[in-house]
């Protein structure tokens, strides 16, 4: 048989590591400073990122998405304070959206704006009761990054954790959530429109139309009896404001069905007026996060 020659190590000058360093994620360190962040937290159990970062698929529009699992009897307290937490220490530029989009795996899921960079980089938290850890992994994969052992759950703890995620998912949205519902949004559409996935475009568009009608009801007629879209004109036409709103919306819903990132950045500037009209305490403290957004907000 041959003789397998031996292998003369790589010289100085191919500069492999540069190239290494080149092909990283671009996500990688900040992927490193939210994990370090949340895993100061003794109560945190489990870190584990999930999607393209986690199958080494990632591209430069990628979030960076973690599963956070806290225990039982801390999550009502740490997901109180994980706005402050992420705005303060992480560099968040608003408040976390709740997801709605995410599937429901017993916890709550929060997608977070952050400055990285020079660029707005998506982070998406899903929040977890940590006895909850080992059911939702065996229907989510994912690289585990920390896990620390749960120790005792009482089953007032589990009960406190059940109803801290069943009130903070079902309880109505304020206009301030809506609004930075509309902000997320517009950065997901941008991302399915640079990407080309226009089927994923069509349906967060609709999303964000909706949350501009839920804004709307939610400013002029919180106390509707009415679901959905039924009965708007009767509600709304009464006033010069609720006519004026009716024209966002009409203007909103009869945009093309799949959206440019023109129609995008129209949706937004619309939304913005429309909640200086109908809602400004809305806006009350996020003017200079507005601002924020829209300068680390990447357009093709």
């Amino acid at each position: 048989m041959p003789t397998a020659l031996p292998v003369p190590p790589a010289p100085d000058e191919l500069k492999l590591a540069a190239l290494t360093e080149a092909n990283r994620p671009r996500q990688l360190p900040l992927l490193t400073r939210i994990a370090e962040l949340l895993a100061l937290s003794p109560k945190v159990k489990h870190l584990i990122v999930r999607g393209s970062l986690a199958s080494g698929t990632a591209d430069r529009l990628s979030d960076v998405d973690f599963l956070v699992g806290v225990h039982d009897g801390a999550l009502p307290a740490f997901a109180a304070a994980l706005d402050d937490l992420m705005t303060v220490a992480a560099g968040a530029l608003l408040p976390g959206w709740r997801d709605t989009i995410v599937a429901d795996l017993g916890g709550i899921g929060y997608v977070f704006l952050v400055q990285h960079e020079g660029v707005m980089q998506q982070v998406d938290l899903y929040l977890a009761p940590a006895s909850r850890i080992p059911m939702i992994r065996r229907e989510v994969a994912g690289k585990v990054l920390l896990e620390r052992p749960l120790g005792t759950v009482t089953a007032s703890q589990a009960d406190a954790a059940r109803s801290c995620v069943a009130e903070r998912t079902r309880r109505p949205r304020s206009c301030t959530e809506l609004l930075i519902e509309h902000l997320v949004l517009s950065v997901l559409l941008h991302k399915r429109i640079q990407r080309g996935q226009r089927f994923v475009a069509y349906a967060e568009w609709h999303l964000l139309h909706t949350a501009t009608k839920d804004l709307i009801k939610t400013a002029l007629v919180p106390g509707s009896l009415f679901w959905g879209w039924y009965h708007l004109r009767e509600e709304l036409a009464l006033t010069p404001i609720g006519r004026a709103c009716l024209g966002d919306l009409d203007a909103a819903i009869t945009s093309p069905a799949v959206p440019s990132t023109a129609d995008v950045e129209a949706a937004l500037d619309r939304v913005l007026a429309l909640t200086r009209r109908a809602c400004p305490s809305a806006l009350d403290g996020l003017a200079p996060a507005v601002t924020a957004y829209r300068t680390y907000l990447e357009l093709p």
